[in-house]
């Protein structure tokens, strides 16, 4: 008796967002993850110049050693097309052999952070291609990545949001404004993650240079007025079967040593956070956040999986901050290890979202 067929996934990731390195860093967690005996894994990098690469599927050549962040280049493996023709399979493009198919993909895990990845572009693609993949859709994806609509439709479901300016490119930010945010602000690009080009401003002599290092990577920058207190994030699943989505327990976030906030260097490089997995927090408190978790899910049209983060002021006044629709999945990341105190375990967890996407498939639900 032959044995089950094994479900193909492409797990793709790196791509041309500031965010390449850790989302290199995300996949080979998941891939360690990934059970052999079910999963059949097609490991797709993607340059930071767009190319899509075959590569080894090693999860060490994925790591972050000694503050060296992992990189996808063309030399990485034979080169990767997907066409967007649902009649077509992954191609590979082999200098020694030419093109070949590779058999059917059944589901991609695009664990891409950032533009071109995680804004609803590579999941335009997969629906044109008919295939189905791990996370939010088209939409969701869009409005999620982008903070000014993550709280305009957060806000009108009647989530509170703090206070806050957009900066277009060209403009820059009214004297009414100033006054009415008040100093400290943070500035930081609409559609980027993983803290990058965020500036804490104490001085409004500052502002400038901050608004133009947030350029750099998004013309569009928000100025966030500064909300005094705890970073909260709250996992959240879309429910079995389609059902209700589901909170984890919560996470607090407390940075330590030198660092005046959540930013990159603490995030990943520098071992400066502290996690608490519960949240010290009121009962009452946890389970706002995690109603105010799955309501924003909702609000956004999210599927799959994602990431909530909000702040929590010393009166105990909860207000969002932002929804990640592919949440880090690094070794210290937050979502999974919520979910592994929440008693879903990282394998199961990646297996779950795998199953809710193959339940879902493609088109409009």
């Amino acid at each position: 008796m032959s044995s089950p067929r094994k479900t193909r996934v492409a797990l793709v990731f790196g791509g041309r967002s500031t965010e390449h390195a850790i989302s290199a860093v995300s996949a080979g967690s998941i891939l360690a993850a990934l059970d052999p005996d079910e999963y059949e894994v097609v490991p797709v990098g993607i340059t930071r110049a767009g190319q899509w690469v075959l590569t080894s599927g090693d999860p060490a050549e994925l790591a972050i050693s000694d503050r060296r962040l992992p990189e996808i280049t063309a030399e990485t493996g034979a080169s990767v097309v997907l066409p967007a023709d649902p009649t077509r399979e992954l191609m590979v493009l082999d200098p020694a052999d030419g093109p070949r198919a590779l058999a059917g993909v059944d589901v991609v895990f695009p664990a891409l952070h950032g533009a071109y990845g995680e804004d609803g572009t590579i999941q335009g693609m997969l629906e044109m291609a008919g295939i189905p993949y791990v996370g939010a859709n088209v939409f969701a994806s869009a409005a999620a990545m982008d903070k000014e609509f993550t709280k305009k439709l957060a806000a009108a479901e009647g989530i509170p949001v703090g206070s806050y300016a957009v900066l277009r490119a060209g403009t820059t930010l009214s004297e009414a404004d100033k006054e009415r945010l008040g100093l400290p602000v943070f500035v930081k690009p609409s559609r980027a993650g993983s803290s990058y080009g965020i500036t804490k401003v104490s001085d409004w002599a500052e502002l400038d240079v901050a608004v133009a290092e947030a350029r750099q990577i998004d013309p569009k920058v928000l100025v966030e007025a500064a909300i005094v207190g705890r970073e909260v994030e709250c996992g959240v699943l879309e429910g079995e079967a389609g059902g209700a989505p589901e909170a984890s327990l919560l996470a607090e976030v407390r940075v330590v040593a030198d660092h005046e906030f959540y930013d990159f260097e603490a995030k990943y490089l520098d071992d400066s956070c502290e996690y608490d997995v519960p949240a010290n927090l009121p009962e009452r408190v946890t389970r706002q956040i995690q109603e105010y978790a799955c309501r924003t899910f909702t609000a956004l049209d999210c599927a799959g999986l994602g990431r909530v983060d909000f702040f929590v002021t010393p009166e105990l006044d909860v207000y969002l901050n932002e929804i990640n629709t592919m949440p880090g999945f690094t070794p210290t990341s937050m979502f999974p290890r919520m979910w592994a105190a929440t008693g879903l375990e990282y394998p199961k967890l990646v297996s779950r979202l795998i199953r809710t996407a193959l339940r879902r498939g493609t088109g409009l639900h």
